[in-house]
């Protein structure tokens, strides 16, 4: 079985989850989804999904191509330490790749899609990017070193992928021990928060030592709310703009840029440096929620697009390896299109929002 067609067995259960959520927070009076918002993050996981089956797998066949060269000695599937290690070391190389994510714009520019919400719920968890093939695998070529062969790699992946589902929600309060020893809902709401405080803390994808161990740890503050989003408002429903904001804005500014060596540090100093100085601006943290009108048609139709969507994915993932590659991209590039098309289904512009409560007020440049 695939790694797709797991995927595909896994969605009834992450919508079932959300169901769930959706009901718990109506009966709590603190619903945390929002129709556009929740369809836009879905929709970016299924074009991520996709891009997966047409070229995002490189970095697996590039790790499984490098592994006879590299692994100083080659280790065997049948012990289950080996599983155990690989689990354990496959976080540990998911929490530098996690970290450079946020720290160099090249990596930022591929990871900022899972970040652009500005709620916080499961289906925010499904947010992937459709860039992060590119440069990611460079993070796991160790474990080929380490002699871990390639689908013992490729499980451990899943699975780190898998566990983080669940972190993201506001319905699971702190856990104790827990939260010390594993990313949990708590620590992952600070990563995900645009709070000063919180600002690219807490990496891990399952277990939270190696932020306690390298520095990065931030615990939650229930008198510090969390902000959800990226201090570069997406403003926008498409995934496919999603995948381009961060792209977009660096290649503007290289263009506006003097000097080959300051173009290129745009890529990889962190997002928040430039080579021209720029102006301090206010960012504040009670800024209203981007939420454009839309219509009772314009909602039924883009939510039946899409569903149509949906089932169209799921059957493209399920049967992927029985089409062939080129119908697979055509079919990703038609449904990257609808994907774009059905989320712009609303009154644009618009100055109606959902405002948000008071907090502090923070400056960055």
């Amino acid at each position: 079985m695939t790694e797709s067609q797991v995927i595909v067995l896994a969605i009834p259960v992450f919508f079932a989850l959300i169901g769930m959520e959706l009901l718990v927070g109506i009966a709590r009076n603190k619903n945390t989804y929002r129709l556009y918002d929740a369809m836009s993050s879905i929709s970016a996981g299924m074009l991520s999904q996709l891009v997966n089956v047409s070229v995002k797998a490189l970095g697996f066949a590039v790790y499984a191509m490098a592994y006879p060269y590299l692994a100083l000695s080659p280790l065997s599937a049948d012990a289950l330490w080996v599983w155990v290690a690989a689990i354990v070391l496959y976080d540990l190389a998911y929490y530098w790749n996690h970290r450079a994510g946020h720290r160099i714009t090249v990596f930022w520019a591929a990871h900022a899609v899972h970040h652009q919400s500005e709620d916080y719920n499961l289906s925010t968890a499904l947010r992937q990017t459709s860039t992060g093939w590119m440069f990611g695998w460079i993070f796991y070529l160790p474990l080929a070193v380490l002699g871990f062969p390639p689908e013992v790699v490729g499980v451990a992946g899943l699975i780190n992928l898998l566990y983080q589902y669940w972190v993201h929600t506001e319905h699971v309060g702190k856990l104790g021990w827990f939260d010390r020893v594993f990313c949990s809902p708590s620590n992952h709401r600070v990563h995900h928060a645009v709070n000063d405080a919180y600002l690219d803390k807490n990496y891990g994808g399952i277990l939270i030592l190696w932020d306690r161990c390298f520095g990065t740890f931030q615990e939650e503050d229930e008198n510090d709310p969390c902000r959800y989003g990226t201090r570069s408002h997406l403003h926008n429903w498409s995934p496919l703009a999603a995948n381009l904001q961060v792209y977009r804005e660096r290649f503007a500014e290289m263009r506006a840029t003097q000097g080959v060596g300051n173009k290129l540090a745009l890529w990889w100093k962190g997002p928040e440096w430039h080579a021209q100085s720029k102006p301090a601006f206010q960012f504040d943290i009670d800024f209203i929620k981007y939420e454009p009108e839309a219509t009772g048609p314009q909602q039924a139709l883009a939510t039946a697009s899409f569903v149509l969507c949906l089932i169209a994915v799921t059957a493209l993932l399920w049967y992927a390896e029985q089409l062939g590659a080129v119908v697979v991209l055509v079919a990703t590039l038609t449904l990257g299109l609808m994907m774009h098309v059905f989320t712009r289904w609303h009154k644009y512009p618009s100055t109606n929002s959902i405002t948000i409560e008071n907090h502090s007020q923070v400056e960055t440049t």
